[in-house]
């Protein structure tokens, strides 16, 4: 058993080739989604200044925040003044805060990423895990939750995740809902971070934090919680609704959320749940969460945040964004293709004294624009250098032993059908360059 000195701290995870490259499969496929929409790419750092992470997340997101202690003479303090990013959102807007002027407007502008949290890890759980963002800043218009909608839908059917449902509810909403059901303002925003667990736990368990660990009454907790899990709650939210300004802008901006981006992505594909929430604290207007069969929890999530930026000593603009969770996509797509080496050419070298053709082969193949490998293991086997060919997912091998070296030809062999032809070595590249683009 190998000792725990050489695992990957609590967490994190190394990532060998196979895996890797299935990773980078699926950013490729978010990242075509995002250019063909015309956002732009931006890469931040990865960690930020203590003051301008802290208070965005609410009280439980603030305790998740990885804080690095000061260093050099101030070490022995024990304080933080730099922590690493918790997501992709706050270094946006600290970016826009700070480059405002020389950014277009609005400004559309994707990341994709590792995030820090300090988190307990488990099945699915991370502390180290990458996101993959589209945000739109500048704009209030309704069009731009349709946007981001509709490139966080596609790239999810790009990435392959074709099963999910997208859920829409409005802060609006739910601010309008605290009211209505008399929830104490200074109790409303630990409030609907509890029913934000609706998903998670059973309504009684629900109920039981409302009352007894943020302080709501019974029979308020308890109305709140089955209107919102009954299954006519879209009905009873917007009955209850009905007379409240606020609460009627935020189904407002539900229903044309849903007008605007059902014809795109498929109206069964979204809906709106009034037990949505979400539980950061920068959330203005329309929210949303994609769920997956057999997934607990959600997969991509956003909403419109317009004063976040403000709050960092910027101009007030206007924001919103989609945000997908690469980790549980990757879990939730099918197996079987685990990114497998595949190569072009594979070039042998059957005799040391011939390295030097070997070696010359291969690099008149890459230039030709192919990828090839050659042969740098020590045995000279033939058995073994095609297993080696196969292992490395080569299309073709070349083979140059002493009769073909006479007749000045390479044998081409086909990885997949074990044909042979035997090919000048003036010829070899063009026959391969065809070859390899059938």
């Amino acid at each position: 058993m190998a000792s725990k000195q050489f695992d990957p701290a609590s967490g994190t995870r190394d990532f060998l080739a196979g895996e890797l490259r299935r990773r980078e499969r699926v950013f490729a496929a978010a990242r075509g989604v995002f250019e063909r929409y015309g956002f732009e790419p931006l890469q931040t750092p990865a960690f930020e200044r203590l003051e301008t992470l802290t208070g965005k997340y609410g009280d439980e997101g603030d305790k998740l925040i990885f804080k690095i202690l000061r260093r050099g003479e101030h070490e022995a303090s024990g304080e933080a003044d730099l922590a690493l990013r918790y997501d992709l959102t706050v270094p946006l807007a600290r970016v826009v805060a700070a480059y405002g002027s020389r950014l277009p407007s609005p400004y559309k502008r994707y990341a994709i990423g590792p995030v820090w949290r300090a988190d307990r890890p488990g099945k699915g759980r991370f502390r180290e895990f990458t996101q993959c963002d589209v945000d739109v800043v500048g704009s209030r218009s309704p069009l731009v939750e349709a946007e981001v909608v509709c490139a966080g839908a596609d790239a999810l059917d790009a990435m392959g995740v074709t099963a999910y449902t997208i859920l829409i509810n409005s802060r609006q909403a739910l601010n309008g809902l605290m009211e209505v059901y008399d929830v104490p303002a200074e109790l409303a925003p630990a409030a609907l971070i509890t029913l934000d667990k609706l998903d998670k736990l059973a309504p009684a368990q629900v109920v039981a934090e409302l009352v007894e660990g943020r302080g709501l009454a019974q029979a308020t907790a308890s109305s709140l919680v089955e209107d919102l899990t009954a299954e006519d709650a879209v009905a009873r939210m917007r009955k209850v609704l009905a007379d409240h300004e606020a609460g009627r802008v935020g189904l407002a901006e539900v229903d044309r959320l849903l007008e605007l981006a059902g014809p795109h992505i498929g109206q069964e594909r979204i809906r709106f749940a009034p037990s949505l929430v979400r539980g950061l604290d920068y959330y203005t207007g329309a929210i949303w969460e994609v769920t997956a069969p057999g997934m607990p929890g959600s997969i991509a999530s956003g909403g419109r945040y317009d004063h976040l930026i403000e709050t960092l000593g910027g101009p007030d603009l206007p924001a919103c964004g989609f945000s997908l969770g690469v980790e549980r996509i990757l879990g939730i797509l099918m197996d079987g293709d685990e990114g497998a080496a595949v190569i072009d050419v594979a070039v042998t070298v059957m005799e040391e004294e011939h390295s030097t053709e070997a070696t010359r082969l291969v690099g008149g193949l890459r230039r030709a624009g192919l990828t090839a490998e050659v042969y740098l293991g020590g045995s000279r086997k033939f058995a073994k250098q095609l297993k080696w060919a196969a292992d490395r997912g080569a299309r073709f091998a070349i083979l140059s032993g002493p009769s073909e070296r006479t007749d000045g030809v390479v044998t081409v062999r086909d990885m997949s059908s074990g044909e042979q032809e035997r090919i000048t070595v003036s010829d070899v590249f063009t026959h391969l360059m065809n070859r390899c683009a059938m």
